[in-house]
């Protein structure tokens, strides 16, 4: 697709300063010439699309109406970024694209100077901008705040905060709307339903104007005058669009064209001579300009690589854990008229799609709101119901207090189905599921497991359902081929089981780990080490009388965990070890772990079978 020709301006596009100079026929030129270049680029490296696609405009706008890096721009989530990158001097690095030690997904500040706050989550931007607004008053500097985010992130708790804290500052800051009508699921709740009504609303400034000059000609005095004044309001909120965000104290613009450039870069240019907090509220299309995305935004939301001509994966997808989740929870909700599901606006990608058309009436999407999905979930499981919440572990970080204030400090049937634990991949530092085995081990009441293979998974989620108290169940992103050696053993709380006997030495290990313990024995035996694998099944709690019959008899034990070191479960065994064995401990380190494969990954941080196996051999012969 790219060539020259075609790239005609975005050839010579390095900075933003490039485009300031652009006619209004050139600007649209350029815009298509981005989304070409981000559908190739993307088909390529995978990543998301839809979103980016559906900003090209407004990004561009930005770029040309205010002075980056000056003027600063946050991004929430940050997914929507492509663009900005290469208007901002990355355009050729997008090559690199989450690739290992490539060109990160999200806005990264050590990636460039236009990148002023690293997101990742939602709901973000605005907390980060009013605190950036407040420090440029307190250092009496100028320059302009913009702080982008979508109506779905708009429902996140921390961003209601936020504007309810920017309403009553009276801070210069500019607030887009990014209203694409979708999250990653179709967008949900009250505030989704009164963004719908003013869509199609044109015009808000004159129609405020024009509404309250009509109702402020009435005069009249005492009691009348103070109904009139309740009838204004009211008549006000149905007539004029926005009101919600004046009744906050901001000033609110639109609907705006989100696809015309000329519309956009003229309210932006209103925009930026009017004092105080302002929202201006911009329509897109996801997907914008590429078929596909266009009728499938889900499925191009986040994609692998892909066929330009047809939109199809060039990588068949094989079943994952998220799709055998699905499919288990359809089958155990059959027989249990009292589970239901909760998800935060992840129903496709937690695998509950079927269970979602099946049980219609026992699934519950909160949205973005992982705070009041954890609560709501409380409150089912207090009136009989057996919720399972399906949530990413980066995301369940987000409802910790609510993990802990309401679930398990009343010791709460909840299920935690916890996706894409452990490392994660591609959208590095942000997403990956690293830190819950840590943070749930640490809270009473609090049972966790992690499942080796798809049956053990099927098996723990039976466990979990019919248990009591709160259970939280961490599976990783992706599939697995073939299954452990004795998963088939009943699921017994606290009981782990030996997978496969030796003499030399014990090897410890839950979940995907177990693979690699596995795989580390068959390479030591090479070495003349046998080695006994012991699957822990239950991270909390653990089997402690099968670990110390096991390293009684093999005086050595190493443990593998897929966690940062002091998040580990392998602290907690390293404490109940005979003073007599010695132990090794292989873990992530304690750091961030940046983008790459999974596989990448764990060979940089030596967790892979081939490097677990050398350093076990060196710690022997010591």
């Amino acid at each position: 697709m790219h060539s020259e020709v075609v790239m005609k301006l975005l050839d010579n596009i390095n900075t933003p300063q490039d485009i300031k100079h652009l006619d209004k026929d050139e600007l649209n030129i350029l815009c298509g010439e981005l989304r070409e270049y981000v559908i190739e680029s993307v088909s390529k490296t995978g990543g998301h699309l839809a979103s980016n696609l559906g900003v090209v405009e407004l990004t561009v706008a930005l770029h040309r109406v205010f002075n980056t890096p000056d003027d600063k721009i946050v991004w929430d989530v940050g997914h929507q970024t492509y663009i900005h990158k290469i208007l901002t001097g990355r355009k050729n690095e997008m090559p690199t694209l989450r690739q290992f030690n490539g060109l990160s997904g999200f806005p990264k500040r050590s990636e460039s100077i236009y990148d002023v706050f690293d997101t990742g989550h939602s709901s973000t931007s605005l907390s980060a901008a009013i605190g950036m607004a407040r420090a440029r008053d307190l250092k009496k500097e100028n320059y302009e705040i913009v702080a982008v985010i979508g109506d779905g992130a708009l429902t996140g708790g921390m961003a209601l905060e936020a504007l309810n804290d920017a309403g009553r500052s009276n801070t210069k800051l500019l607030i887009i709307l990014n209203d694409n009508e979708m999250s990653i699921s179709k967008n949900v709740g009250g505030l989704s339903r009164y963004l719908s009504r003013i869509r199609t609303t044109k015009g808000y400034l004159s129609t405020k104007k024009d509404v309250e000059k009509l109702l402020n000609k009435t005069v009249v005095g005492g009691k009348i005058k103070s109904f009139l004044k309740r009838a204004k309001d009211g008549i006000k909120q149905i007539v004029v669009p926005g009101m919600l965000f004046e009744e906050l104290g901001l000033t609110y613009m639109g609907p705006v064209d989100g696809h015309n450039i000329y519309e956009i870069i003229e309210n932006l240019e209103i925009a930026k001579n009017i004092d105080g907090p302002l929202i201006m509220h911009v329509i897109t299309k996801k997907g914008k300009g590429y078929k596909f995305a266009e009728e499938r935004p889900n499925e191009f939301h986040g994609v692998s690589s892909f066929n330009i001509e047809t939109g199809e994966r060039l990588k068949k997808s094989s079943q994952t854990f998220s799709n055998f989740f699905g499919i288990k929870m359809c089958e155990i909700a059959e027989k249990n008229e009292n589970v239901a599901a909760i998800t935060a606006a992840m129903t496709d990608g937690t695998g509950l799609t079927d269970f979602a058309k099946k049980f219609p009436r026992r699934i519950y999407d909160a949205g973005i709101a992982e705070q009041h999905a954890v609560t709501m979930a409380a409150g089912l499981a207090v009136s009989g119901i057996v919720p399972v919440v399906a949530i990413y572990s980066s995301f369940l970080q987000r409802a910790y207090d609510q993990v802990i204030h309401d679930v398990a400090l009343q010791n709460l049937h909840v299920v935690f189905a916890i996706d894409r634990a452990g490392l994660v991949g591609d959208d590095g530092e942000t997403h990956q599921g690293v830190f819950d085995e840590g943070f749930l081990s640490l809270i009473p009441n609090m049972t966790v497991l992690s499942p080796a293979d798809y049956r053990e998974f099927g098996n723990m989620l039976e466990f979990a359902v019919s248990s009591d108290g709160p259970v939280a169940i961490r599976y990783p992103r992706g599939s697995m081929n073939g299954n452990i050696n004795n998963s088939t053993h009943e699921i017994i709380l606290g009981k782990g089981f030996i997978a496969e006997e030796g003499q030399d030495i014990t090897i410890a290990a839950a979940g995907r780990m177990v693979k690699t313990a596995l795989e580390v024995r068959e390479i030591l035996k090479t070495e003349n080490i046998d080695s006994e694998v012991i699957n822990l099944r239950f991270i909390k709690p653990f089997d402690k009388e099968l670990i110390i019959k096991s390293v009684n008899k093999t005086k050595a034990l190493v443990i593998i965990d897929e966690a940062p070191v002091y998040s580990s479960y392998g602290m907690n065994i390293c404490k109940i070890i005979p003073k007599d064995v010695d132990v090794l401990l292989k873990t992530l380190p304690d750091e961030f772990i940046k983008q790459g494969s999974i596989e990448e990954l764990l060979k940089e941080n030596k967790l892979d079978a081939d490097s677990i196996a050398a350093d076990i051999i060196k710690w022997r012969r010591k």
